[in-house]
Parts: structure tokens; sequence; C-alpha cells
């Protein structure tokens, strides 16, 4: 009997090790993906950009406004837009079964309609599994103070 209990314990054990493991994969690769992401905004490359968006999108703006997809996308298409790259600080991912929560903040510069302007900000980006591929369903983004 007690070969048996050790037998499952262990089993147990490297069952969680695993799961962990396989979060740690899971959390690289979505860490990857919104990289990937950042760039393609800030090559204004469409097909990257929608390629990461999922069925239903919004965006909740600093100032609580809310846009789709074709807004979201087009306003950062938009000619009078420019993004210099830019880097997330912060980054904090959390996984919740078809669900993952992806944050932290960002200091970006760039400019529009010719003038430089400077935002930081902290956000999350709520990524669901859909078909077997991670895309991001909702943005919400706050003003941090200067």
């Amino acid at each position: 009997m007690r070969w048996l209990i050790a037998v499952l314990v262990f089993h147990f054990v490297a069952a969680l090790g695993f799961a962990a493991e396989e979060g740690e994969a899971l959390k690289a690769r979505l860490t990857q993906q919104a990289k990937e992401w950042d760039r393609a905004i800030v090559r204004k490359d469409r097909a990257g950009i929608e390629g990461n968006i999922g069925e239903g999108f919004r965006h909740i703006g600093p100032n609580a406004e809310v846009s789709d997809q074709v807004t979201f996308v087009s306003d950062l298409l938009s000619p009078d837009l420019t993004i210099d790259p830019y880097t997330v600080e912060d980054l904090d991912i959390r996984i919740h079964g078809e669900i993952a929560l992806l944050s932290g903040t960002t200091k970006m510069t760039g400019t529009y309609q010719g003038k430089p302007f400077k935002s930081h900000y902290r956000y999350v980006d709520i990524y669901h599994l859909e078909n077997g591929r991670w895309v991001v369903i909702n943005i919400q983004v706050t003003r941090v103070g200067e």
C-alpha cells in the first residue's frame, strides 16, 4: 500500500511540475506574440495588427472612450500618426484557462499631425484562446501621471 501512495504522490508532484513548465512556455509564447504585435503597430502593418485581434474586440482608451476593431485599426494606420519604437515595462502575464491577461506600462512617443507627443500609460490586454490561437479581445489603457 505504501508503494502505491508513493507512486501516486510522485505522479502528482510530476504533474504539477509539468503544468508549471507548460505555463512558463505559454507565457514566453504570449510575450513574443505581444512584442511582434507592438512591432506591427509601429510599422503600420495592417495584416500583423489585425491578425492578433479576435472576435468582438474592443478598446477602452485613457479617456474612457470605447472603440471597435475597425476604429482601433483605422486610428493606428492613420497617416497623421507615427509611433516610435517602444518597450513594455513591468510585463505581467496571468493565465486563467482560455483567458490570459497581459499588463504592463509603456512610455510612448511619436508624432500626431506633425506634432510630437509623449504618453505614459498602464494597460491590460485580454487574450482569449480561439480555435487554437491566442488573440486579443479587449484592451484598456490608463494614463500614468508624470
